[in-house]
């Protein structure tokens, strides 16, 4: 073993060595690796042997807070302090159906909290929000920082994907993790999550850590632990943080594929979301509120919440964010025109029970397979596939009820769905143990 006690180069074979060893970074070591991934200095086997060295031997929360700040400052950190309130975004660690975003972002801006949201594309069986907004015909999610300041600034709001000068580092490091199995590490993540959201000039943030069956954390314990880490970073880098715990062993929502989700993201800001959705949305925007000083509790900030709604000034917030981005507003009012599939075809229930299941990974492989995500990053998607009017856990059902609509384009793709769609709902003649959908929160 080496001498760290006697050595200060900060070659990166010596600080692959310190972190195999078990050693702890210090932050000028870190710098060094975050440095070598942005301008080339580092080999791409050096990175993935560190990375590795870090999913074996973990992180100290300070070796996780500097690691986290360096991805940050890899590139441009965003100055919204031009823009007036307190500066709030939410995130999500991903799941099936999950379009929350896209209603609760201008909810919380129709109360008086600016918005500045970088989302991520999808890739496998979690949907991206980008992918999502795109459908919208015209919709850009690639403003420049310029404009997506101005943006802000300007209507409240602004939902665009990571530009290159934002946090660069991580776009070689999460290829890298994609590909060496190091995706599952808790530090990495934390760095990988924050340092694009601390970098986009915001005050606070709220996060929505998944877990269940179509989660990354498969656990509520994974998840907590996820969430502790990520309070506990984002806190040390000077941010108001805080963390809600949610279930994802059902779709989140009775649609998942991308103009669907759009489609029903407009149903909620019409008063007429989905129970399960419109409870995550509830949740996560009454803690914005509070955190952007506009509620004292959040009985005031649901009141809120639920007035924008009523009074049609989130809904049309939206209209305002999708015409300044360049989108068709008239969707708005008429969702049909966004992308539709050529093919609509009925589940049918076989049997009258209660559904027991609905098993979130088969449906978001159901919908994979129907050509709503990608199984590469390459991949290209088709927008208006994939499945709507789903059944919820807890509903009674008839012989021949629809369990759910497949939108297709191709008939074997529709056939390959409803044979998976068959096997994740289980209807059955006992009603199924009930588990809340919000388990928990870190403030």
């Amino acid at each position: 073993m080496l001498d760290w006690g006697m050595s200060q180069a900060l070659f990166p074979q010596h600080i692959i060595a310190k972190k195999r060893d078990g050693g702890v970074l210090s932050r000028e070591e870190i710098g060094a690796f975050v440095r070598g991934a942005t301008d080339g200095s580092w080999a791409d086997y050096q990175l993935s042997a560190l990375l590795m060295a870090v999913f074996l031997r973990g992180m100290t929360p300070e070796e996780t807070a500097d690691y986290t700040d360096a991805m940050m400052r890899s590139g441009v950190v965003a100055d919204l302090s031009h823009v007036l309130g307190i500066k709030v975004d939410k995130h999500s660690t991903g799941g099936v159906g999950d379009k929350v975003s896209i209603p609760l972002a201008p909810m919380v801006v129709a109360c008086g909290v600016p918005v500045p949201m970088i989302s991520g594309r999808g890739l496998g069986h979690s949907g991206g929000t980008l992918d999502k907004l795109e459908t919208i015909p015209g919709f850009r999610t690639d403003l420049s920082l310029a404009e997506y300041s101005a943006q802000v600034a300007k209507v409240g709001c602004a939902l665009i994907g990571q530009t290159k000068d934002l946090a660069p580092a991580d776009k070689k490091l999460y290829a890298l993790r994609d590909v060496t199995a190091t995706v599952e590490c808790i530090p990495l993540i934390c760095g990988s999550i924050l340092s694009k959201k601390l970098a986009e000039g915001i005050d606070a943030l709220v996060l929505d850590v998944k877990f269940g069956r179509g989660a990354f954390m498969k656990t509520e314990a994974e998840a907590r632990e996820l969430a502790d880490a990520l309070v506990k970073v984002g806190r040390a880098g000077g941010k108001q943080v805080r963390a809600i715990l949610t279930a994802m062993d059902q779709p989140l929502g009775r649609c998942v594929g991308n103009a669907l989700e759009v489609s029903e993201s407009i149903a909620c800001l019409r008063g007429e979301g989905p129970d399960d959705l419109m409870e995550v949305i509830y949740a996560l925007g009454a803690q914005m509120l509070m955190l952007g000083g506009v509620a004292a509790d959040v009985t005031e900030a649901e009141a809120k919440l639920r007035a924008v709604i009523a009074d049609g000034s989130a809904l049309e917030k939206f209209r305002e964010i999708t015409i300044a981005q360049g989108g068709d507003g008239r969707v708005i009012d008429e969702p049909e025109r966004l992308p539709q599939a050529r093919i609509q075809t009925d589940l049918v229930a076989e049997s009258v029970g209660i559904v027991a299941e609905v098993d979130a990974m088969q449906v978001a492989l159901a919908a994979l397979r129907l050509g709503a995500g990608r199984a590469k990053a390459e991949d290209k998607i088709d927008p208006g596939v994939g499945v709507s009017g789903l059944v919820k856990i807890g509903e009674p059902i008839k012989a021949g009820a629809v369990l759910c609509t497949i939108h297709a384009n191709d008939e074997a793709s529709a056939r390959a769905a409803a044979g998976m769609l068959k096997s994740a709902i289980r209807v059955m003649d006992v009603p199924p143990v009930h588990s809340p959908l919000i388990a928990g929160m870190l403030c």
